[in-house]
């Protein structure tokens, strides 16, 4: 009896177990993407890079093409969902991974910067003959995506961002400075349980489906692999990125329709964790951050979703891809809608 109880004890555990144990290369070798990766060489600050990214043409094109950024814990392939819905509509996708990122060059040193990543993205649009855009980024993707549009506006046609961070200063509410080798440390201690815990509360609202494991699996195991700690410095040096250059103060500069698709249940906000405990409440606040961020656009259209939490387009894709297609139709008269 003691035997059979330990055996399912032990089997009860392996998931969790499974999870802790997966190792993917420092360019996630061994993880497998929705579809062909291909490689965009190129050098930049004196050193030779390559952005992996997948391209995907559509069986009925509509003539439109839409760029995909990801977000600070994301890769390209978590965009899978959202890859199939675009293209069923017509759309070509493209969907790169950043460089410091998931199956793209981590570099021991570089200069980050939205504007150095937008550069590099829009070399990778040249290369590939991609003109006019609609431009379409999650978390720290919705930071990049608003810089790209900003230093791109005649190619961007539409912007799109889900959940962007850096829609308050965290640095001016008094998030407390953290610096790169501080971050380091701290990533450092990536787990599979950790990042479960955190996607729970923040991307899904506290729920939690079998199939959110696999984006489990693809961070934890990069932090696990033999590369850890190149994965981990770039790391670092994101996050540093992320916290000292907030966009919020220039989206009144925004010149084309934008569609702001919004969880409110999203609570994220970079070093909340390290913040005084009577501030981290007042943070990452989405139902709020959601309107107030309509407001500084000139031609911005809200849909929100009250029950979703910081990634709506894996927590219930059906209801997001609806509500994003629409809304890649609108005209240029800002609007605001419900997307439930």
């Amino acid at each position: 009896m003691r035997i059979a109880l330990a055996s399912l004890l032990i089997a009860g555990s392996l998931p969790a177990l499974a999870a802790e144990t997966l190792r993917y290369g420092a360019e996630l070798q061994g993880f497998d993407y929705p579809h062909e990766v291909k490689r965009f060489k190129f050098g930049s600050q004196g050193v030779s890079l390559q952005m992996a990214y997948m391209d995907v043409q559509p069986e009925k094109a509509n003539g439109r093409t839409v760029l995909l950024m990801h977000g600070k814990n994301f890769c390209a392939a978590t965009w899978e969902g959202s890859i199939k819905a675009l293209s069923d509509a017509g759309y070509r996708v493209v969907a790169a991974d950043q460089v410091g990122f998931c199956k793209s060059s981590k570099p021991a040193h570089y200069q980050y910067s939205f504007q150095q990543l937008a550069s590099n993205t829009h070399a990778l649009l040249e290369q590939i003959g991609v003109d006019k855009v609609t431009v379409m980024g999650h978390s720290m993707g919705g930071m990049l995506a608003t810089r790209y549009a900003l230093l791109y506006p005649d190619q961007v046609e539409q912007l799109v961002m889900v959940n962007p961070i850096g829609l308050e200063d965290w640095k001016t509410l008094g998030v407390p400075y953290l610096s790169v080798d501080q971050w380091y440390q701290r990533e450092l201690k990536t787990t599979a349980e950790a990042s479960r815990n955190y996607q729970k509360s923040t991307y899904y609202a506290g729920q939690w489906r079998p199939e959110f494991d696999r984006w489990v699996d693809m961070q934890a195991g990069m932090f696990n692999g033999d590369g850890k700690e190149i994965v981990a410095w770039n790391s670092a040096l994101t996050y540093d990125m992320v916290y000292t250059q907030p966009v919020v103060y220039e989206l009144s500069e925004l010149k084309m329709p934008t569609l702001l698709l919004i969880g409110e249940q999203d609570n994220t906000a970079i070093g909340k964790d390290a913040a005084p405990e009577a501030m981290r409440s007042k943070l990452g606040d989405y139902k709020a951050l959601g309107p107030a961020t309509a407001k500084r656009i000139p031609d911005a259209t809200l849909v929100t979703f009250p029950d979703l939490g910081h990634s709506p387009q894996i927590q219930e894709p059906e209801r997001f891809h609806q509500a994003l297609i629409k809304g890649l139709s609108i005209s240029s008269k800002p609007s605001s809608s419900k997307g439930n």
